[in-house]
């Protein structure tokens, strides 16, 4: 089959190849057709360097498309199912899930170590376990969830991560009030995401901050009652909080440069709500003083922080009702032979979210 293949981290570009075959059917797995998959930051972050992923892996883990078969043991799944990959599956019985936080599971990392994918070259990893810049994937069955019959696999995608991780963090983790201020840092797919969470929250005004005009266009669109260049950050706070700073700041692009600003521009005894993933060695600093005195929260998000399941069903139904804009958030549609050109609009921040269409 058809899978795009990164060979060593570090490099730039993707390569298409026809010779890859999706390892590991079995007892407790399923093999899915992949249908349409979303380009993440996280990926283009796996092909840096900047999360740990070892190489060569087929990027891609914001997908959805149909069960062609399933192994042994697996029940609730069948033939033809329609679902969405979950990249951080439940396992159900370890501690956190004991807890409610399904979403800190870490059977899912478990998975990233195991390639599912071979080639005459020898072994290939599956990003987070996944890798749908394929034609097929073999996984682990709890991470494909079914979808309604009225949820096309594109919106599916979009949902399995990107959706559920803006949206889950300002409904589940900061827990937006009606009537608040809000201010997202980096307006991608997640950061529209949490500006359209941020809304079905009922906040009043929501403030949206990317270096990127395009991208400020779009976030008015989605909810954004502001929308501003980085340089502009500092005198809105002066100017729309008198100086004492918005009730949440979500920093949604993963740099410490950029959480030391979400923190500066939180009030004091507000949220600040990281979403962004970063490296292991870039250190966030607050000073012991500041972080006693200001009483400021700061709340890490991981994929949406909740129940991901429940998360995935809350997503479907803010969209059904228009209360969310998920078509809307594809500003561009690809072929897999065209993938870099995905890489491409995701680095220079001309997409939101592109649809590499399988």
């Amino acid at each position: 089959m058809r899978a795009a293949v990164l060979h060593e981290t570090g490099q730039d570009t993707l390569e298409v190849l026809d010779d890859v075959e999706a390892v590991g059917f079995g007892p407790g797995k399923v093999r899915m057709r992949v249908r349409a998959t979303g380009l993440c930051h996280s990926d283009l972050s796996a092909m840096s360097g900047v999360l740990p992923q070892p190489a060569p892996f087929v990027p891609g883990h914001e997908g959805a498309g149909e069960i062609l078969d399933v192994g042994d043991g697996v029940t609730g799944l069948h033939q033809g199912d329609r679902v969405l990959m979950c990249w951080l599956p439940a396992c159900g019985s370890c501690a956190s899930c004991k807890r409610g936080q399904t979403h800190l599971c870490l059977a899912g990392f478990l998975n990233a170590g195991t390639p599912n994918f071979r080639r005459a070259g020898g072994e290939v990893f599956g990003f987070a376990g996944t890798g749908t810049f394929a034609e097929e994937v073999v996984v682990a069955a709890n991470c494909a969830v079914p979808i309604p019959d009225d949820v096309p696999y594109e919106i599916a995608a979009l949902i399995g991560c990107g959706v559920t991780t803006g949206l889950g963090a300002a409904l589940n983790t900061a827990r937006v009030e009606a009537g608040s201020s809000v201010a997202v840092i980096g307006c991608g797919g997640v950061g529209i995401a949490t500006i359209q969470g941020a809304r079905a929250g009922g906040a009043a005004q929501i403030i949206a901050v990317d270096p990127v005009a395009a991208r400020r266009e779009a976030a008015l669109r989605f909810g954004a009652t502001e929308a501003l260049a980085p340089e502009e950050f500092a005198d809105a706070k002066a100017r729309i909080t008198a100086g004492e700073g918005f009730d949440y700041v979500f920093e949604v692009v993963g740099r410490s440069a950029t959480a030391r600003t979400a923190y500066e521009m939180t009030r004091r005894g507000g949220t600040l709500c990281i979403v962004g993933a970063g490296a292991l060695d870039d250190t966030f600093q607050v000073n012991m003083f500041e972080l006693f005195f200001d009483e400021k929260r700061i709340l890490p998000s991981l994929y949406g922080g909740a129940d991901v399941l429940r998360s995935y069903e809350r997503a479907i139904a803010l969209w059904r009702a228009g209360r969310i804009d998920l078509e809307g958030m594809i500003t561009h549609r690809v072929r897999l032979d065209e993938v870099n050109d995905a890489v491409d609009q995701m680095r220079t921040g001309t997409a939101l979210r592109t649809c590499i269409e399988i």
